[in-house]
C-alpha cells in the first residue's frame, strides 16, 4: 500500500533552524527549552484553527496507514506488519479524540490508544495528550495522558515539545504531526531535526467500515 507523500517537508531532517534547534559548525547542539518556545513561537491562532479545521474534516472517517521510519534508539512498539487504522472518531469544540487501533497478523487487536487534541483558551497554541487504556478500560496509569504543547507549525504541521525531557546529547524530544487534508495524516516523534518514529495514513481512501471504540470508550458517543 503506497500511502501518500512520504518525504518529511517541514523541518525533520531538512538541516534548517526549526524549533530552537541551534546547529553550529562544531556539529555541537544546543537546546534551550524556553528558548525554543520563545524563538520558535507558538503558530498564529489562525494556523492553529485550519490545522484543527483540517483534522476535523476528516472526523467519522477511518484511514489505513504504515509505519515508514522505525526505531532504532529503543525496541518498536510494531513489528511492521500489522494492520494501523485511526479513526477520526470525536470532533467537538473541546477536543478532537483520534483512536489509533494496531492489527497484528493474528487478528488480536490492541485497541488502547486514543491522540487527544485540545486547545488553549485563547486558540494560539495546541495540546496533544496521549489517553492509553487497558483492555478494561481502565486507564494504564503507568503510561497515560503523557504530552506536549505546540511549539510552532503552520497550517498543515504542527510540533509538541516533550518538556520533561531530552536527549542524551540535549536534543529536544517531541512529536509531529502533519495533515495534508485528502491525501495524508502524519503522527511521528522528532529528536532534534530527525524523525525517530513515523506513521503515515492514507486520506484518499477511507476505509468502509469505523472500527469499534477504544477500549474505555464503548458507551460513549463519538
Amino acid at each position: 500500500m503506497t500511502v501518500g507523500d512520504v518525504t518529511p517537508t517541514h523541518g525533520v531532517a531538512e538541516g534548517r533552524f526549526f524549533g530552537g534547534i541551534l546547529m553550529f559548525d562544531s556539529g555541537f547542539r544546543l537546546v534551550f527549552a524556553a528558548l525554543m518556545v520563545f524563538l520558535a513561537g507558538p503558530a498564529a491562532a489562525g494556523d492553529v484553527r485550519a490545522f484543527r479545521d483540517a483534522l476535523a474534516s476528516h472526523c467519522g472517517q477511518a484511514f489505513e496507514g504504515q509505519r515508514v521510519v522505525a526505531r532504532d534508539d529503543r525496541p518498536d512498539l510494531l513489528e511492521g506488519d500489522e494492520t494501523l487504522i485511526v479513526h477520526f472518531r470525536e470532533c467537538s469544540d473541546e477536543r478532537l479524540a483520534l483512536p489509533f487501533h494496531i492489527g497484528p497478523p493474528d487478528g488480536d487487536w490492541d485497541r488502547s490508544r486514543t491522540w487527544l487534541f485540545t486547545w488553549t483558551d485563547d486558540g494560539a497554541r495546541l495540546e496533544l495528550r496521549h489517553d492509553h487504556r487497558l483492555p478494561d478500560g481502565r486507564p494504564d496509569l503507568e503510561n497515560t495522558m503523557y504530552g506536549g504543547l505546540s511549539i510552532g507549525g503552520d497550517a498543515g504541521v504542527q510540533r509538541f515539545l516533550y518538556t520533561e525531557r531530552t536527549a542524551e546529547d540535549g536534543s529536544a524530544l517531541g512529536w509531529q504531526i502533519e495533515i495534508v487534508p485528502g491525501e495524508r495524516y502524519t503522527y511521528g516523534t522528532f529528536r532534534g531535526e530527525d524523525w525517530t518514529w513515523r506513521l503515515d495514513f492514507d486520506l484518499t481512501t477511507p476505509l468502509d467500515d469505523t472500527p469499534p471504540p477504544p477500549w474505555g470508550f464503548e458507551t460513549a458517543e463519538p
